[in-house]
Parts: C-alpha cells; structure tokens; sequence
C-alpha cells in the first residue's frame, strides 16, 4: 500500500512517500505557509507524487501532524466562545485552584486569567444540579434559562459555545439537552460539552479543556475541511487521518467534534517516530530531541514505552489540559531561534524565531536577525550549496553579517559570537532534558539521545556532551522523521470514566459495566471508520491513588471480566508502582480506583524498517575538506573537517570527528572526541568518547 505522511513545522512541511510492502521511501520538504497551512501540504504532496510517479489516485492512506490547534493556542488567535455553566461557579475557570504557577514569582502571568478563554461576560449561568457520586439530580435543567442564555450569546456574537456542568460526567442528561437547545439559537456555532470532551472530575481542567475546544474548533474545522476538499480536487482519493495527542491517529470525522485531541499532533509523531527507530536499534531507553526551525521537543522513552501526561502536569500554553497525551516538553529553541540581547542586557537565544517568513538571514527572504542557523553557518557546519539537496542555496554573507552585527554589540568576534549562539542554544535544550530527566530521578546517562528534525543532528552530540549521554543515535530521514513517525502508528481511541470505588468496598459489577460499555463505545468507533473487529485490540487502566491523596498513578488492569480477587492484584501494582514513583508505599492502606481508562488500537499499515546500502568504501563518501570551528578544553579552534555524503557512508566502518555528514533533509555534525558508524538499519550511531562536559 502506498503511504504518504505530512508533517507541518513552523519553517519546514516534511512529506514522506513510502510503500508499505517495502518499497522505495521519497522524502521532501518545502517551506511552510503560516498563513494557511494546506497551501504547503498540497504543494508537498503533488511534487512528491510527480517525483516517485505515483497518481495522485493511487495513494491508500494520508496521514497528517498539524499545529493549527496548537498555534491558535499559543497565539491566543481561536474562536470567540461563549459558555453555559450551572448556576454560582461562572468564576471556577477564572480562579483556577489558587495554585501559582510560579510559587515565588511576585510577577507571573496566569493564562486562564490574563486571557480567558471565555469573558466573564461570555459566561453565562443557568438553574440546574446534578449532585455525587451517583449523579443524583437535585435541581432540574431549566430549558427557559439554556434558551435565554443562548439568545445573550447570539446577540453578543460568539462563534463556539461550551456547556459545561458540575457532575455532568456522573450523569451527562442536563448537557445533553442545554446543547440541543444551544444548537437550535445557533444553528452556525461551534458547540461542545464538557463531558464529551473529558468526562472525569476536576471541574476547573475539565471545563478549561471543553472551553479550549471550543476555542479552537472552528477553525480546525474549517481547516480540515478545507484540506480534504483541497485533496479530492487534486484527484487524492484516500482517507485522510489526523495525529491525535495520545500517540495514534484519528478520522477526521472524529476530530471535527474533538479538535481539543490534537493539541499535541506534531510533536507526538516525532516521538512515535524516534521509538521507531529506538526498537530498530534494539534501544529500550531513549530520549527524543526534535528540533526544528521555531522549537525543540522533548520526550522520554523507558523499557520501549513513552510516558503519558498525567493530570497535573499537562498542560498547553500554561492552560490545563485534560485529555490522553504523550509526556513532551517544548521549549523555543531550533534552526530559526533569534539570537538578541534582551532588556537586562543580556545575551538570549530565543524563544523568538525568524520562522518560515522571512527566516534566517542566510535564507535570502529578507530575515536580518541572527539565528541558530546563522551562526552554525559561520561555524562552517552547514554546507551553504546543498541545503534542501541544493534546491535552496543559503546566503553566507547574509549569515556573517548578522552574526557580526551581534558580535559588535557584545564585544565579541564573529566566531566567538556564532560559537556563543550555538552554545547558548545547546545549553538551554540541555537544562530542558534535565528537567525531564534529573529531575524526575532519570539518569540521562543510562539512555541514548535519538536527535531528528532539520537540526537535531546538528546540535545532538554537543547536547549529549553536556549533559554526559553516551551515544546518539541519528535516524536515516532525521529532517522529515516526525513524517515517518505518522506512518508508525494505528488508530488509537480513548474512553475514560470517572469511578471512584475503593479496595475496601469494591462494587465489581459497577466497575465491570463501566468497562464493557467503554469497550462498546470504542466498538462502535473503529465499526464507523470501517476497521474490522480483528484487526482491534483494547488496553486498560485505572487511576489509583491512596484514599485522601490528590493525584494518581496509572496501573494496568487484566482484561476481560474482574473479579472480587484480582483487585488484590491490582492494589498490589499500585503500591509497586507508588513505590517506584515516590521510594514509599503503604501496603495496608485503601486505595481508590479513581477513573477507568480504555483504549482501543486498530491496526493500519504501516511504514517498512529501512536498510542501509553496503559495501561503498568511507573514501567514496568523502565530498570535500574544509575548516569548522569548534571549542575545545576552553579553546575555540579551527579543525580540518571532512564533509560527506550520508548515503555513500558504508555500513559498519567507523569515522572519526570532527566531521559533517549531509544529506537532503539534515546536516549531522560529528564533533572531535567523537566518532559516528553506520547501522545496517541506516541510522547513525555517534559514540560520544568524552561524555564529560
């Protein structure tokens, strides 16, 4: 079957062509269009096909890793939203849970209050209550209240609207009816309901993350329809899905409703991707570093499984989020970071970015600031004639004259202010995977750093230097890897639940209900994307906690139906699993099952494991010498580097730094103290031989 994955960056679109069955890979690239994000996608996915010489009707499965939610988010650029919220907690998104998100700052900004995602006057209440923990009612919905709420809302013209009730995902009904009420005053908008979009308790993440939703969904909608009219008039006939957060991909019919799943999309292809190639490598512990052009993205793989978000810590932007998520990490670090000195006259690296338009000086687009890019460029580290496989020369004069321009203004000379740039950029990606890694009781040492996106090989084996990583590992499409990482994954569906039953008095039947009709629900899913039972399989789990705790630790539940004595068994993975997290369990105290968490995978084809061509010698690889410049033992020096091309390198047969290998999609730069080697699966494996920093 033939594949296509785009992934869509701040500066780069990156598409992949592949066959399922094992046949050819083509990758592209072109730049990105902010503005309009399908303008690139479709420029992509036509020159990909003209260049493999495949028809446009030919391809089986699209498959797509978009940023539109998560730019609207970040740019506070999303709907005008309206909500409708039981009567005395209009204020509940506004004062949060009275937990700064700096502890001691006496300046901080709370995104929830400096910009809400719905006004106060947007916030609209009504009469109703549904009460604990069975989801009693206790004061019926009034229907005359919904309609004039609804009616404030037109007048004041809001484009989305979110419904969202105390106890609604005990018992939806009063939701349910407000929506259908809110639908027939505005009949255009964008509605949704906070127990379709997370039925658990915790009122404050549940109606932020039904108001985020809102925010975002009618513009992620129009986005997606857009691409897949776009599509079909360009004679593509396969079905289009969508990276979702969690790690898999969705229908698009699934994410017009639940566009609050995508938040996460791009980036969680890129760890999908990186474990790809970790379990080709045979790596059980890695972790992922993607940089791009405006950001790098963090992620921690153990024992060949990624680490899910849990309730109090994810978050988008600063605002809670409480969806199924890969655990990531984004900092404003990549090839496009601006370099400035800010206003304590300090020397900064980002998080501003040049992006796409104009981009770094060297691009020739108008850019004059100076970027990570720049700088490496003035390095010696980027060959300026085959960037993009030479389809987009660079501007080495452009580059120099704005790294110098910063060096003027700090006392430093070009070199030392391009070297300082590249420093200060790999120092900040370093301290972010300190902070998901030490700081959560990870050695980084015991893991391998798996380092893609356009400038992830660029920077890698200095990031791995700082922070004592033995090895890097460099995939063998590392520029369009979150692309591949699209193609490496399946349907992938969640349903969670709200229980709160404890060990103590276990309700076994209630708990066994709630998970049958969980299943049924995820049944009912993969039967409307048309996925046959056998090709679905179902995980799940609970949200424990010690009775009286505030958080909760995921464990693993059997499948098929429980039984009175394996909850035995599962407190007992509780206590391993809380030991393990906080070095203490209590094995004689109550735990309580808090929310109940399925998920159903349906299987798709997927992208074959690569190899590497063999048998050319290391000579038949060399391009070119030339002088790079990097600092060692204090010292910034010059080195005679040798330049080669990546897929003459042959398999097995080790080459000593420093070098620069290049390819269409990355440049890899193998510092002195280093040596790099060709897998036979064609990743390069860089040995850091000083991991000291």
């Amino acid at each position: 079957m033939l594949l296509i994955g785009v992934d869509v960056g701040g500066t780069f679109t990156d598409i992949v062509l592949t066959d399922s069955d094992g046949g050819h890979t083509h990758i592209h690239k072109v730049m990105s269009v902010p503005r309009d994000p399908s303008v690139a996608i479709m420029k992509g996915v036509t020159e990909i096909c003209e260049r493999a010489g495949v028809a446009a009707k030919d391809i089986d499965h699209i498959y797509h890793g978009t940023t539109v939610a998560t730019n609207a988010v970040l740019e506070y650029k999303g709907a005008t939203v309206g909500m409708i919220t039981t009567a005395g907690f209009r204020d509940v998104v506004h004062i949060g849970r009275h937990q700064r998100p700096q502890h001691y700052s006496i300046q901080q900004d709370i995104p929830w209050q400096t910009r809400p995602l719905a006004r106060r006057r947007h916030r609209l209440t009504v009469s109703e209550r549904v009460i604990s923990p069975k989801g009693e009612v206790l004061t019926p919905l009034d229907k005359r209240e919904v309609r004039k709420a609804a009616i404030r809302l037109r007048d004041a013209g809001v484009e989305a609207v979110a419904v969202c009730f105390l106890f609604s995902y005990l018992n939806p009904g009063h939701e349910r009816v407000a929506r259908s009420i809110v639908q027939e005053v505005l009949p255009d908008a964008f509605v949704t309901c906070s127990h379709e979009v997370s039925p658990q308790f915790r009122e404050f993440e549940r109606f932020t993350t039904a108001l985020l939703n809102a925010f975002i969904g009618p513009l992620v909608s129009q986005y997606l329809n857009n691409l897949e009219r776009a599509l079909r008039s360009a004679g593509f006939r396969a079905e289009l899905h969508i990276m979702r957060s969690n790690g898999g991909v969705a229908s698009v019919r699934t994410l017009l409703e639940l566009p609050v799943f995508t938040l996460l999309s791009g980036p969680a292809a890129g760890v999908l991707g990186g474990a790809w190639i970790a379990d080709l490598v045979k790596r059980k512990k890695i972790i992922t570093l993607d940089i791009g052009g405006t950001s790098a993205d963090i992620g921690v793989i153990s024992d060949g499984r990624f680490a899910e978000a849990t309730a109090r810590d994810t978050e988008i932007a600063g605002y809670p989020v409480l969806v199924p998520m890969i655990d990531l990490h984004t900092i404003g670090a990549g090839g496009g970071s601006i370099a400035h000195i800010d206003e304590a006259n300090t020397f900064q690296v980002g998080p501003q970015s040049a992006g796409a338009d104009p981009g770094p000086a060297a691009y020739g687009r108008g850019g004059a600031a100076p970027t990570v890019t720049d700088a490496n460029i003035v390095l010696g580290r980027l060959d300026t004639t085959s960037f993009l496989g030479g389809a987009m020369p660079l501007d080495e004069k452009a580059a120099h004259a704005a790294v110098a321009g910063l060096g003027e203004r700090l006392g430093l000379s070009l070199m030392e202010a391009a070297e300082g740039i590249v420093t200060l950029v790999n120092s900040n990606m370093a301290n972010a995977i300190r902070a998901r890694t030490i700081q959560k009781g990870i050695d980084p040492r015991e893991y391998s750093l798996v380092a893609f996106g356009g400038a992830g090989p660029l920077h890698g084996a200095e990031v791995a230097k700082l922070l004592r990583i033995p090895e890097v590992v460099v995939p063998p499409y590392p520029g369009i890897n979150s692309a591949i990482g699209l193609l490496t994954t399946d349907l992938k569906y969640d349903s969670v639940r709200t229980a709160f039953l404890t060990s103590a008095e276990m309700d076994v039947d209630r708990l066994n209900a709630m998970l049958e009709e969980m299943e049924a629900q995820l049944k009912a899913q993969f039967h409307a994307d048309g996925v046959a039972e056998s090709e679905t399989t179902y995980e799940r789990h609970v949200d424990a906690r010690y009775l009286g705790q505030g958080y909760e630790l995921r464990v693993p539940l059997a499948p098929g139906r429980i039984h009175e004595q394996d909850i035995a068994a599962v407190v007992q993975a509780f206590n391993k699993t809380h030991q393990a997290e906080y070095s203490h369990a209590f094995a004689d105290a109550v735990v309580e099952f808090v929310n109940l968490k399925v998920t159903g995978i349906g299987s798709v084809p997927k992208i074959a494991a690569p190899t590497a061509a063999s048998g050319q010698s290391l000579d038949a690889a060399v391009i070119r010498q030339d002088v790079t410049t990097f600092r060692v033992d204090g010292e910034l020096r010059p080195f005679e580097t040798t330049f080669y091309r990546r897929d003459r390198l042959p398999v097995g047969m080790s080459l000593a730094g420093p070098a620069i290998i290049l390819q269409t999609d990355s440049t890899t730069v193998v510092p002195p103290d280093c040596t790099a080697e060709m897998d036979k699966t064609g990743s390069l494996m860089i040995r850091i031989d000083d991991a000291s920093p």
